[in-house]
């Protein structure tokens, strides 16, 4: 069987599909010798080569897989730092066919819950702004939050990325000089919770995500640690999955 050769790198966890296209219109991917071009079809015993490396490809559509993880503070969300400092990747099980890829990232001083999965159609429907999938989160902050400030967050406030908003924010434990939230959002743009709050002149002191669609983190799942996930516990992150 033929399979568009975006879809097969995406299914393999090589690349995204919309990696897979920019490369084949640089002329990076080559199937057999010659130069892919858009819309082209081929079978998975097709030799593949990117940047004139040859692509290791299954000969069927690998198991799809996905684990939750509970990051730790200090760790990075990238696969690589060049100040060397530890990356959730070197937590996570050792995969004999593509790659883990991450559905989203969390900054460094974030902690809380981190998908992974190898199928790469999987990562971007996830974290596609059209998926509309929750993501909540918990957070102390600073200083008297007022009334108005939660008003303006739930209205949408001006980042320099453009409009953002929370769609519900819960109030919690109070001290003297800070007061923890829960919080949801729709998007995941960088540092974007901690910005909003800033945007309305707060400082975030701690910030944790607790929550993905409809998969909530475990309260026995250590930070540190992963879990890898059962079928129906992918289709509970939301309602576009049901079909997988």
């Amino acid at each position: 069987m033929k399979e568009r050769i975006q879809k097969i790198l995406a299914n393999e966890g090589i690349v995204s599909r919309r990696q897979a296209e920019n490369l084949i219109r640089e002329g990076r991917i080559k199937i057999n010798g010659q130069e892919a071009i858009l819309g082209m079809s081929i079978s998975r015993r097709d030799l593949i080569e990117i940047d004139g490396k040859a692509v290791e490809i299954s000969e069927g559509t690998n198991p799809l897989r996905v684990l939750m993880y509970n990051k730790k503070v200090g760790e990075i969300s990238s696969t690589k730092d060049p100040e060397g400092r530890p990356s959730v990747f070197l937590a996570l099980p050792k995969i004999s066919k593509g790659k883990w890829i991450s559905v989203g990232r969390l900054d460094i001083n974030t902690s809380g819950l981190m998908l992974f999965t190898n199928n790469g159609e999987l990562a971007n429907k996830l974290m596609h702004p059209s998926s509309k999938i929750e993501r909540e989160y918990v957070a102390r902050i600073r200083g008297q939050v007022e009334p108005d400030h939660i008003r303006r967050l739930l209205e949408g406030v001006n980042l320099e990325d453009g409009k953002a908003s929370f769609s519900d924010i819960q109030p919690g434990r109070k001290g003297k000089s800070n007061q923890w939230f829960a919080m949801v959002i729709m998007e995941g743009r960088t540092r974007e919770v901690r910005r909003m709050w800033e945007s309305q002149g707060f400082a975030v002191s701690r910030l944790k995500r607790v929550r993905i669609g409809g998969l909530f983190l475990p309260a026995n799942l250590k930070q540190g640690n992963y879990k890898e996930l059962a079928e129906k516990e992918i289709k509970s992150i939301g309602p576009q999955l049901t079909s997988l």
